[in-house]
């Protein structure tokens, strides 16, 4: 087993880590498509924008809405964002025990989003980023191990 393991496009080995891969995730009474649909929707929570991300075909779609500042982000938005990353990828991998078998089979791995895109969820491409996604399921897979 590799000391880190590095997953960013979805048809990677371990693309399924990613918020873009197509595992539904079921939360707050609804279906959402990929943890990135739920994700950018709740930066909109109890406005039509949430549905309309929802409901969108793609998570790169879901995305760019999320993005888009013409719609109006909730104002605690920096603060509860971890937090909403945390519940959406607890659901993602205990509602599918082949992501839960994936990323327990990680065993002590550190596991890092690896891209250039993205410095705060990713590493930043060269390691400088905070890599919150891959430390967020490092956590998980701990607190699933405990049980």
């Amino acid at each position: 087993m590799p000391e880190t393991i590095n997953f960013y496009l979805v048809d990677d080995e371990y693309g399924a880590f990613s918020n873009f891969a197509a595992y539904p995730i079921e939360l707050d009474g609804a279906t959402w498509p990929t943890t990135e649909h739920y994700f950018q929707a709740q930066k909109f929570a109890g406005t039509q924008h949430a549905e309309e991300i929802r409901l969108v075909e793609s998570p790169m779609k879901a995305a760019r809405m999320g993005r888009d500042r013409q719609r109006p982000l909730r104002s605690d938005w920096e603060d509860v964002k971890d937090d909403i990353m945390r519940v959406a990828l607890y659901a993602k991998f205990t509602q599918h025990p082949d992501l839960r078998e994936l990323l327990l089979g990680t065993g002590d791995a550190m596991i890092v989003e690896h891209t250039k895109n993205d410095g705060y969820w990713g590493d930043g491409g060269d390691g400088t980023g905070r890599n919150m996604l891959g430390q967020m399921l490092v956590e998980l897979r701990a607190r699933i191990q405990r049980g």
